[in-house]
């Protein structure tokens, strides 16, 4: 059974519309919809039952972003690939299905279905046709209309890939048009735990966009994030993840000229360990008292460094613990 959380991120996307797009079979009444209210409290959540028959669908999405003008549109799976459409806003595309009628087709959604979700028209089945899996395929060829993918346009979408998704594998697809792809770890389903630590900073970094804001710059190096066994330290990820909200994060690696494999082993860590908030944040430099920043967390003392450093192992910074407190006790 999925571990349920309940936290909330009040000053997320404060004071906006957010919409949310749902997959094949699904409604407004899903999890999801009641998970992102959750999490964004100060914000509004528009969601709607989307109409089966895909045209119909992806034409009384474009009706309700004129009246609506969302700040920010977030579809998931079919969803996605419809959201992909919806230009002009700011997106987010988790496990987008670009190639949905071969996806149909493979994996027998043909036949009786019954949607996962009660709808508001009290509609509980549903039948899938060789028609409608082609009308499917038909609206993914409206997909990346290269006419309107400005660079512009490119930066304000971001797709989001379950690295475990039995379903969906649209990764190089969608790269081959959109620079932002971040792989997280996760299946195809929008889960509790993948919109809290992977959606949630992406989120975040788009609001911040909006917003114009400005926020302090802090530095991680890796030895610091990792313990003598190649581990992640005891509670670096939850204070990290706390930190996000008020400091922009990056994360540094050495970068010894003559040892290619461990440039590629320490990117892969961080990666692996990270996932979406690593996302073009990690820094490879030999001289880290050269970067600018009000913040840098490190083993070492990093003399030079023009903000405060912080050295985990200093007898006020034993532990992750310590660097949490501390940084609690500045904001």
């Amino acid at each position: 059974m999925e571990k349920q959380y309940h936290i909330e991120f009040p000053a997320l996307m404060k004071g906006k519309k957010v919409m949310y797009v749902h997959g094949f079979a699904s409604s407004a009444q899903s999890g999801t919809v009641a998970l992102l209210r959750q999490l964004m409290p100060g914000a509004e959540i528009v969601a709607d039952d989307i109409p089966l028959v895909p045209q119909e669908a992806i034409d009384f999405l474009r009706r309700r972003c004129e009246e609506e003008k969302p700040d920010l549109i977030i579809g998931s799976s079919a969803g996605g690939m419809m959201t992909e459409q919806l230009y002009g806003y700011d997106r987010i595309l988790v496990n987008p299905a670009f190639q949905m009628g071969d996806t149909m087709g493979k994996h027998g959604m043909i036949g009786k279905q019954t949607y996962q979700n009660p709808r508001r028209d009290g509609v509980q089945e549903f039948i899938v046709t060789k028609a409608l899996v082609k009308q499917f395929a038909d609206l993914t060829e409206q997909c990346f209309d290269e006419g309107k993918l400005t660079e512009e346009e490119k930066l304000r979408v971001w797709g989001l890939f379950g690295d475990n998704d039995p379903l969906v594998h649209t990764f190089d697809l969608y790269r081959g048009h959109y620079p932002q792809a971040v792989k997280f770890h996760g299946e195809h389903r929008l889960i509790d735990k993948v919109a809290i630590h992977y959606l949630v900073p992406v989120i975040r970094w788009i609001d911040d966009r909006q917003e114009g804001r400005e926020k302090p710059v802090l530095y991680i190096t890796l030895d610091a994030m990792r313990d003598g066994y190649g581990k992640p330290r005891s509670n670096m990820h939850k204070t990290f993840e706390r930190l996000m909200e008020s400091y922009d994060v990056y994360f540094v690696v050495k970068a010894p000229t003559n040892d290619h494999a461990y440039i590629t082993e320490s990117q892969d860590w961080i990666e692996d360990a990270i996932s979406a908030p690593a996302y073009n944040r990690v820094i490879m430099t030999n001289r880290p008292s050269l970067l600018l920043g009000d913040f840098i967390i490190s083993t070492d003392e990093e003399k030079g460094f023009m903000g405060t450093c912080i050295r985990l192992g200093a007898p006020e910074f034993k532990c992750w613990e310590d660097i949490e407190t501390y940084f609690l006790r500045i904001s």
